[in-house]
């Protein structure tokens, strides 16, 4: 047994099925185009069942980022899919708990709904804390992150140029951009 250097579609195809075996899609360029490649996209899927009378309101969110950025997609999970994103319903304040960039829960939390706040920048907001976005608070209502700070008359569910950038920085450099491009060490058994 000894080690070969793998190149070419062979090592893409290997990358790119990796991503899969661990519930994280990965979509490329055609092959031999490095720039479509590290333009990859991440898709993320997402389950709200458990967001009750918000579902509407986390999948416009959901849509919100898909027009938004191209480095990163959330999509629905499908029956059976484990997902990245985890979306529930409760009595409390929204809230976020990243477990690792594209992976966590979000919580929409009634209190804030109470209260006079818009639920599609609610949801927005929180996937943008999955996406790896911070709060930015005091904030304007142009700034998705700026949160509750902005008050209950800001109904503004769209990040501005520079949220929008630094999801596009963090998802461009995910797993599968630009690896493609670089040998993969692979053991094969003569």
């Amino acid at each position: 047994m000894h080690v070969r250097t793998l190149t070419g579609p062979l090592a893409a195809a290997a990358l790119l099925s990796l991503p899969l075996l661990s519930g994280e899609a990965v979509a490329a360029g055609s092959p031999g185009d490095a720039a479509a490649s590290r333009a990859a996209v991440r898709v993320l899927t997402y389950d709200a069942s458990g967001s009750a009378e918000f579902r509407s309101a986390v999948d416009r969110g959901a849509a919100i980022w898909n027009q938004s950025v191209q480095s990163a997609q959330l999509r629905p999970a499908t029956a059976g899919q484990r997902a990245n994103i985890r979306v529930l319903a409760d009595d409390g304040w929204p809230r976020a708990l990243t477990t690792s960039l594209g992976n966590g829960t979000v919580w929409i939390g009634r209190q804030a709904v109470n209260e006079g706040y818009d639920t599609v920048r609610i949801s927005s907001h929180e996937l943008g804390h999955i996406l790896g976005l911070p709060d930015r608070k005091p904030g304007p209502c142009s700034s998705l992150m700026s949160g509750s700070s902005a008050g209950t008359a800001c109904t503004n569910p769209y990040p501005n140029a520079a949220e929008r950038a630094e999801v596009e920085n963090d998802f461009g450099g995910s797993a599968g951009s630009s690896a493609v491009a670089e040998p993969v060490p692979v053991l094969v058994r003569d």
